[in-house]
């Protein structure tokens, strides 16, 4: 792979035939071990977040010659992806292969309402095991919530069977809201109040009158009605980015994968004799492959079809700004005093119209807070957009207030350190209507491919809300 200072290239400098070690079945791209008798096929891998270097993994254990390029300076950590769940297989199986350890062990987690509900979630698969979902139903102590609310849900058992995954599933339940949903299915309101209207808005980030039916179905799936121990969570001992994301790609170079950071993307060079890609640009910087994968962000993706002419011509990459992303305020403070925290990891729902927002407790999660002498947490709110133009010390005071009803402890501390960062349009937002502008894993292009939580799977699903099955297509 090389990058020209020039801005042009030949366009049939390299062949846009796709390799035949490739292959497409329409919703995705599997990469298959190369014969070692071919020279090397050349891939260029756009974005390193999850999606970006799981693909550049798979791809370089198939022996094909792998480069990526990143908008940023080094592999970039996903925001809301913080506690990994026991389903998310391929991400321990990777992170076990290059020899890490840095998750922490299963842990319970609480849920806190405005009106100082408290529910506990324990650790499922340390509880006798129930046939799905009685574990998920009857374990979790909602102090607040009686058995004839909690078996209100059971009809909705049948929207969740009938919605098989598949694309007339997502079609079918994509034009109904999540609060239509629960509503149809004769939730009760404390159930949808205590419950559900917590876990739309924390697992899909925005409010239930604002997400897809069909999204809310498939985390029912995952989480309630698939396993008890779905629910399960680690979490990380550090942030991902130094943890996990860094020494990943460190192995990739080992096993001679390139990294260009500070590369955006601007435009693709497509050869019209083909139909097929042969470079990407990079402003005027060139890269050549034989292949491509975009494995970034709804946000990140829009902002290149709007400068390229190349993905301009294509109707389904003009759907995508049709698509929206969610804002999102991540916020790490220092108090002066130890506050004792429960559990490591906090939902929080009710206390403004709109915001669902998480807390951790890293002196118990983070090994460099372990001996902390004071109380370090970090919380992250979703669908932010109205915390967004506040100052610093607004939102950290927002926190505090908000903190002070979960614990009252929280009441008698300071701030003596803080870190806000401000996030705008930086996690997918599954809305009613959506699916139909998500993209498949292979493109009209003959040798691009996406790779994300947002593009649809051969069944029909979304890897966000499967919540990373899969990190990516080329599997």
């Amino acid at each position: 792979m090389w990058a020209a200072s020039a801005y042009t290239v030949a366009a049939a400098a390299v062949p846009a035939s796709l390799p035949h070690h490739i292959r497409r079945d329409g919703f995705r791209c599997r990469a298959e071990a190369a014969n070692p008798n071919d020279s090397r096929k050349k891939v260029m891998v756009i974005g390193a977040g999850w999606a970006g270097l799981a693909s550049a993994h798979h791809l370089c254990k198939q022996g094909f010659d792998v480069t990526i390029i990143e908008a940023g300076s080094f592999p970039a950590e996903e925001v809301s992806l913080r506690g990994f769940r026991s389903p998310y297989r391929n991400i321990f199986s990777i992170i076990e292969e290059f020899g890490l350890q840095p998750f922490t062990n299963w842990t319970s987690s609480s849920l806190h309402t405005s009106e100082s509900v408290e529910v506990e979630f324990p650790i499922f698969q340390d509880l006798p095991l129930l046939p799905a979902p009685l574990g998920a139903l009857l374990y979790p102590q909602f102090s607040h919530l009686s058995l004839a609310d909690r078996l209100t849900w059971i009809p909705l058992i049948a929207a969740a069977i009938d919605f098989d995954g598949t694309d007339a599933a997502w079609s079918k339940y994509d034009s109904m809201t999540a609060r239509e949903l629960f509503k149809q299915f004769g939730c009760s309101e404390r159930l949808y109040r205590e419950a559900f209207q917590p876990f739309v808005e924390v697992g899909l980030l925005a409010p239930a009158e604002q997400c897809s039916a069909a999204a809310v179905l498939a985390m029912l799936y995952y989480f309630v009605l698939s396993h008890q121990k779905s629910f399960d969570v680690v979490w990380c001992r550090g942030t991902v980015q130094e943890k996990i994301l860094n020494p990943w790609m460190d192995f990739l170079k080992s096993k001679g994968c390139r990294f260009h950071g500070n590369k955006t993307t601007t435009d693709f060079i497509v050869n019209k004799s083909t139909g097929g890609v042969t470079g990407v640009l990079c402003g005027k910087d060139v890269y050549e492959a034989d292949a491509f994968v975009l494995a970034v962000g709804i946000s990140t993706l829009k902002s290149t079809i709007t400068s390229s002419c190349a993905l301009q011509s294509k109707q389904e990459f003009l759907n995508v700004l049709n698509l929206s992303a969610i804002d999102v305020v991540n916020v790490k403070i220092w108090l002066n005093r130890k506050v004792k925290i429960p559990r490591e990891s906090n939902v929080c729902f009710g206390y403004d119209n709109s915001t669902g927002w998480t807390f951790f407790d890293l002196n118990s999660i983070f090994d460099e807070y372990q001996d902390e002498p004071l109380t370090v947490l970090e919380a992250e709110f979703y669908h932010a957009n109205q915390l967004l133009p506040l100052k610093d010390e607004q939102i950290v005071a927002r926190l505090l207030s908000y903190l002070s009803r979960c614990i009252k402890e929280f009441q008698e501390a300071t701030v003596i350190q803080q870190i806000v960062s401000r996030l705008p349009k930086s996690a997918t937002h599954f809305f009613p209507g959506s699916y139909k502008y998500m993209m498949k894993g292979s493109t009209s292009f003959q040798n691009l491919f996406m790779a994300g939580d947002w593009i649809i799977s051969r069944h029909g699903s979304c890897a966000k809300v499967r919540q990373r099955e899969s990190c990516c297509y080329w599997a």
